[in-house]
């Protein structure tokens, strides 16, 4: 048994099945017959301590000694995970105040302008969860009403060195990524086979889903495994040229993502704040090279041309500062890409592209096309302004299916077969006319709503897009769902607003 210095309690440890998102919480009986509850009064937190481990964790106290007896500590999933030390370790529990750090949010929400030590103590903290949620929201807070260019360098830098930083063998590692609100743009997925067919390397990195019904991550789990490990994704790049991975568990950037999981419930979405998110997982997954796509449309995350131009000049900043060749391009984003929404549904729209199916959607064939030229300008042997032609030709021969085949054969099968939502229903146009805008939020919620992405069959099936005709009671799209509940939530949903504005004909009678 670890001897327990001075002043520190000794409690032992009990798993308890709580979960409580990124914060570490413990409970303590408020009978403790090692702790008095007046400890704590003034902390927020324990440290707890067991040989050379140690972590912070905020204390909840309970009555209840069916879930944590006088003698133990009880530890939530999360903390008893990141502690690691089984279940009757005796941990040394004390009140602890909060990190140092925390000073540096305080002046940032007084507006001081913080230096580069700073902002790194900050992630450090972030990266160790010695910050509560309402903790990072603060920072967020502070750093959304203004942010210099030198914070921006700073917060980039170490939150890139925060985590795992990867390193090839080659000269130049393409990328792409999308700032994301569009459904169903699954361009990534397409893209990066052709690349790694043509030869150059392209190590994808994605996220999951967090409030869309998709990420790409999501969206390749339906056809083989994304949680590799380092040396896994390694080895298949080392075969393929590239992957189709979930970055998460590479723990790339991982004050990305507790930042994420802040940043979403709250609807901050500032310009500094996506382009260190962005730049920081690129530059420690080892990109020499990042294409950038920008959606603008009246329901996307950039609603104009202004604002896309702002936010291309950060990245190349950024891109400059840390010597990262970055090309930003625009693309449309008044409505979906593909037919699908949803995990299987997206799966389907993406293999029907590489095989060059008749009934492919050709939005997202086109679009990927495009980013794949830009991505393949970089090759020094590749005669420029031939990108196109040499994607195309990657599509057509069917080299880009043979080499996701490989892709996929590499990281191996999916966790479980995803089948389609069987609960269906047609959501049908109420008036004859003109599809004359479609509501990207709306659907994404909508196939949230019914299930997706933790139903990966679960979404929503496109029939119409932007100008098309419709006549009254035709298709505009179909749910799918599995659960009854999700699925009747989703069509009170539809019923409400179908997300479809029709405009009659021109030259119509009205």
């Amino acid at each position: 048994m670890n001897a327990i210095p001075p002043g520190r309690a000794q409690l032992r440890s009990r798993r308890v099945n709580l979960d409580t998102g990124r914060e570490n919480v413990v409970v303590i009986s408020r009978r403790s017959t090692a702790l008095r509850p007046d400890l704590f009064r003034g902390f927020s937190r324990v440290e707890l301590r067991s040989g050379s481990k140690t972590q912070l964790a905020t204390v909840l106290l309970t009555d209840d000694d069916g879930l944590v007896g006088p003698d133990q500590l009880g530890m939530a999933e999360p903390a008893f995970r990141r502690f690691g030390q089984p279940a009757g370790t005796y941990i040394a529990v004390t009140p602890a105040p909060s990190p140092p750090s925390l000073d540096a949010v305080r002046a940032k929400i007084q507006g001081k302008t913080l230096e580069a030590p700073e902002i790194g103590a900050i992630v450090d903290d972030l990266v160790h969860y010695r910050y509560s949620d309402m903790e990072i929201a603060a920072f967020l807070v502070s750093s959304a009403n203004f942010m210099t260019s030198g914070e921006l360098i700073a917060l980039t830098e170490a939150m890139a060195r925060a985590g795992t930083q990867l390193r090839w063998n080659t000269k130049t590692v393409v990328d792409k990524h999308c700032i994301g609100g569009i459904p169903g743009n699954r361009t990534s997925m397409i893209v990066v086979p052709i690349v790694a067919a043509h030869g150059l390397t392209i190590p994808k990195t994605s996220s999951r889903a967090i409030t869309s019904p998709a990420g790409t991550a999501d969206t390749m789990e339906v056809l083989a495994r994304v949680d590799l490990s380092v040396e896994a994704m390694k080895e298949v790049v080392a075969s393929c040229n590239g992957c189709l991975a979930w970055g998460g568990h590479v723990n790339l950037s991982p004050a990305d993502d507790i930042l994420i999981g802040v940043e979403r419930p709250l609807a901050l979405d500032t310009h500094e704040q996506m382009v260190a998110s962005i730049m920081s997982k690129k530059l420690a997954a080892g990109s020499t090279h990042l294409l950038i796509d920008l959606p603008v449309g009246p329901n996307a995350k950039l609603t104009t041309a202004s604002q896309a131009m702002r936010l291309r000049k950060l990245f190349q900043f950024v891109g400059d500062r840390f010597g990262l060749v970055v090309e930003v391009v625009t693309t449309d984003g008044r409505q979906p890409i593909g037919r699908g929404i949803g995990p299987a549904l997206e799966a389907q729209d993406v293999m029907a592209v590489l095989a060059n199916e008749p009934q492919a959607p050709r939005d997202l064939r086109e679009k990927s096309l495009r980013l794949a030229a830009h991505l393949l300008e970089h090759d020094p042997d590749l005669r420029g302004g031939t990108g196109y032609a040499r994607a195309s030709e990657l599509l057509e021969s069917g080299a880009a299916l043979r080499q996701m085949v490989k892709i996929i054969e590499a990281q191996g099968p999916a966790p479980s077969a995803s089948k389609i939502g069987t609960l269906t229903i047609d959501v049908c146009a109420e008036r004859d006319g003109v599809v004359a805008a479609i509501d990207c939020l709306r659907l994404n919620r909508l196939a949230r709503t019914a299930g997706a992405p933790l139903d990966k069959g679960a979404g929503i099936k496109l029939y119409k897009k932007i100008g098309d005709r419709v006549e009254q009671g035709e298709p505009l799209y179909r749910i799918h769902a599995f659960e009854p509940s999700a699925f009747d939530l989703a069509v009170g949903m539809a019923q409400l607003d179908s997300a479809y504005r029709i405009e009659p004909q021109a030259g119509a009678a009205p």
